[in-house]
């Protein structure tokens, strides 16, 4: 049995249990190997904290953005704390259940300082005075701070609440971002996230910057299948194959646009990873996805970025 299969049953069967979401990082932990914080996956985010920022600078004119919002943090607040350094005033954390914890916080602060030490950490950010001795000094004393202290310091705060309803203000925000979180909610509860931060971002100045991994997850954890192996499934298929751990809407990047095009968001610069046209037509494609040009099926990574004052 393959073992991308072995993972699907596994986390199908996860989902259906309570706690899942706990049982199913004791499985990464443990099993898959997938929750460890390393170097690829740190740098990985610090880039995109990077790419968020540039963003920022090149449709604003401005240095950094100081209200920040980012959906889908996960375990390793590496880019919220990445915004910290930059300047920003808060950043809020909004998910629909709270994954990091002082351990996982210690370890992401710990990969900064080694960052700083390694001399690369001023690739990625630009980090305003003042800025890295915070973050030293809760290193530092990790052990005497909470975890509140730490996030207060950091001026990190988590909403742990249905992103569809945030408790902020219209017109509030300068920056909302995310990274690879957008593939795992299905449109018909992205639709009600983005019309929300439509609400709250900026509209004189606000900027929206979102990374989207359009490949099949399945397959980087199964190198056997390409990234493109779960397109050839109908959708009843995929029903059964899916599961609420880690979801897979399967949107392709023309699907994306549309409901940027229906909400009325615009799309003011768009990036775009092409694919493997090569690689998509050895499978099988499902009518859906067959119906579609292969080169926009192919696209397996975009970075969607809107600057609020072309809308």
């Amino acid at each position: 049995m393959k073992k991308w299969i072995l993972k699907a049953i596994v986390q199908k069967i996860i989902s259906y249990l309570p706690m899942g979401n706990k049982i199913n990082y004791l499985f990464q932990k443990y099993i898959t190997k997938g929750v460890y914080l390393t170097d690829e996956y740190f740098y990985d985010r610090l880039g995109h904290a990077k790419d968020h920022l540039y963003a920022w600078h090149t449709h604003t004119h401005t240095g950094f953005p100081k209200l920040c919002l980012e959906l889908g943090t996960g375990w390793y607040p590496i880019v919220p704390i990445g915004f910290f350094l930059a300047g920003a005033e808060k950043i809020y954390s909004v998910d629909i259940s709270f994954l990091t914890s002082k351990e996982r916080i210690r370890t992401t602060i710990s990969r900064f300082v080694d960052a700083h030490q390694k001399g690369v950490l001023s690739d990625y950010v630009k980090v305003q005075e003042g800025r890295l001795a915070i973050l030293r000094e809760c290193f530092d004393n990790i052990e005497e701070l909470s975890l509140e202290d730490i996030l207060r310091k950091l001026k990190i705060e988590y909403l742990i609440t249905d992103a569809r309803k945030l408790p902020l203000p219209d017109n509030s925000i300068d920056l909302v971002n995310s990274n690879n979180t957008f593939e795992h909610i299905y449109p018909e509860i992205l639709t009600p996230i983005l019309k929300e931060f439509k609400r709250v971002v900026n509209k004189d100045h606000g900027v929206m910057s979102h990374f989207i991994d359009m490949s099949d997850h399945f397959a980087h954890f199964d190198h056997s299948i390409n990234v493109y192996n779960f397109l050839q499934f109908t959708n009843r298929q995929w029903r059964w194959i899916d599961n609420s751990i880690q979801p897979q809407s399967r949107l392709r990047i023309d699907d994306y646009r549309q409901i940027y095009h229906q909400l009325g968001i615009p799309i003011s610069e768009e990036k775009n990873r092409p694919g493997d046209v090569d690689a998509l037509i050895t499978i099988k494609l499902d009518e859906l996805f067959a119906a579609k040009p292969l080169n926009v099926v192919a696209i397996s990574h975009c970075q969607f970025i809107s600057k609020m004052k072309d809308a």
